[in-house]
């Protein structure tokens, strides 16, 4: 009996199983030639097509019945699994039950269940009490639970993945939608998927001593813990220490302040450093490749970039040019220029560039997004709006950043607020555009603020430049002095700051 249930059941979820195949079909814009041909030819050559969706109910039951015999596992089980993890309607129906009862912290057991199960009217719908009793009815003390719900959860992200196929393959079918808009939600629901398998378990204060390198005494000695990687800007380095692996680093700022100058500038420093050179990824979403290693070999070399493009050159300019060129050359500098970059490109591209590092010895040491509001959105569906869909990104870049262990340096944009500000024009956290949740996933973020450009006038204001620190997760925040010399659309530390070029480590 309980076997027919469950095949039934089972099938129920999978709309191109039994009866469900046609209606499926009868969706897709296709003759009845085609749509013949098409059933006949998943019948024949698919022999998966008719084994239902992957499950395994022997799995649920335990799971279940451990709970039953002993309502203390339940935190264990709750912490993996949700009700939509389960196969069986019924299964899903019991499991909310025993939320419902733990969240009002009484006991979890055939009565209760049975009482909370009848109270709602869904007693028969689970095959009443007798089902219940068969859960834990002779059932041993499981020792191994966790594996009995982490087969439970396979099981679950397989089914989820199909629905996702399937709900694509119906949106490609209907044609009211771009391939923009289809990928893009494909990348968000996989992505998801994804991060919802990856979880690591806790650890203790002393695993975490133990795993630093020289133990205790290394994670309590300055000069052995592990620094950031430098930026080239000295009093910035000083404030935080320069980038970690893990962190998403936000550098905003009005459009002309700066933003891909200073982005590039770090980059160029971490690419060509001396004594320890890390690999560098560009991800430039608005300027060509040809464009970027210009403003590169220009500032390397210290030439006016107009001079440059229109060839008027003297033969000291053209000297640094080649050696700056030369240093480039070397450089493990990548740069993508796509502007249709996603979040998926962007991971796909940095998993297969990490292998290729890792093979030759090398390591990446930073990441450039340029910028932020560029990057195509992941459609959210019919509830998704700007805001939701740049936190989508800003909360995907963090997430590959603390992956990958690696900094991410994205640029975004600012809202017209700085500008319609009177008196101080200097940036603030609120001034993010679109910020959703970019200011709560970043671990620090930065603006960049030249007076300047809101008083042309002031010559002595020319060049004068400020990154403001306005979100440190561990550290302070404040106001950094900087040069920026226009002709080579260069940052620099001011005169009085002392350039160290060793990498922090």
């Amino acid at each position: 009996m309980s076997s027919t249930i469950s095949e039934n059941s089972t099938q129920s979820r999978n709309p191109l199983a039994g009866g469900g195949r046609e209606r499926y079909l009868e969706k897709r814009p296709l003759s009845p030639e085609a749509r013949f041909r098409t059933m006949s030819s998943m019948q024949q050559t698919d022999p998966a097509y008719e084994r239902g969706l992957p499950s395994n109910l022997y799995a649920e039951r335990m799971v279940l019945g451990a709970v039953l015999m002993n309502d203390a596992s339940f935190i264990t089980v709750a912490a993996s699994l949700a009700p939509d993890d389960f196969s069986l309607e019924k299964h899903r129906r019991i499991f909310q039950r025993m939320l419902d009862i733990h969240g009002r912290d009484e006991r979890i057991d055939r009565v209760t269940l049975a009482n909370e199960l009848m109270r709602r009217g869904e007693l028969e719908s689970v095959d009443g009490l007798s089902y219940l009793v068969s859960l834990d009815e002779g059932l041993p003390e499981l020792y191994n639970l966790e594996s009995y719900v982490a087969i439970v959860k396979d099981k679950s992200l397989l089914r989820q993945v199909i629905f996702t196929s399937q709900e694509l393959m119906h949106r490609c079918y209907m044609g009211e939608e771009g391939p923009a808009d289809i990928i893009g939600a494909a990348q968000t629901t996989l992505m998801g998927l994804s991060q919802a398998q990856a979880k690591d378990d806790l650890i203790s204060a002393a695993q975490v001593f133990e795993r630093a390198e020289g133990g205790l005494d290394g994670f309590l000695d300055p000069s052995r813990r592990v620094q950031g990687t430098s930026t080239g800007f000295l009093r910035f380095d000083e404030m935080t220490g320069g980038f970690h692996g893990g962190e998403l680093i936000i550098l905003a700022a009005r459009p002309a302040m700066g933003k891909t100058a200073l982005a590039l500038n770090v980059a160029l420093h971490i690419a060509t450093n001396r004594a320890r050179p890390q690999a560098v990824a560009v991800f430039s979403l608005e300027m060509s490749k040809e464009s970027l290693m210009t403003r590169l070999i220009c500032s390397r070399a210290r030439v006016n970039q107009q001079r440059f493009r229109v060839g008027h050159l003297d033969r000291d300019e053209r000297a640094r040019l080649t050696m700056a060129a030369s240093d480039l050359f070397e450089a493990p500098l990548y740069i993508d220029d796509s502007s249709a970059t996603t979040l998926m490109d962007v991971n796909a591209k940095l998993q297969k560039l990490t292998s290729q590092l890792k093979a030759n010895g090398q390591e990446l040491g930073l990441v450039v997004v340029d910028y932020l509001q560029l990057m195509p959105t992941p459609n959210l569906g019919r509830s998704s709006n700007r805001t939701l869909e740049v936190g989508a990104l800003s909360r995907g870049m963090k997430l590959m950043a603390k992956d990958m262990d690696v900094p991410f340096l994205v640029l975004s944009q600012l809202s017209r607020a700085p500008e319609q500000r009177l008196g101080d024009h200097r940036p603030q956290l609120s001034d993010l555009r679109e910020s959703g949740s970019i200011e709560q996933d970043a671990d620090l973020v930065s603006f960049i603020f030249r007076p300047e450009v809101y008083q042309k006038e002031r010559e002595d204001l020319r060049g004068v430049a400020e990154l403001i620190l306005a979100k440190q997760r561990n550290g302070p925040t404040g106001k950094i002095p900087l040069v920026f010399l226009h002709e080579y659309t260069k940052f620099e530390n001011p005169a009085d700051d002392f350039i160290d070029d060793t990498p922090m480590e």
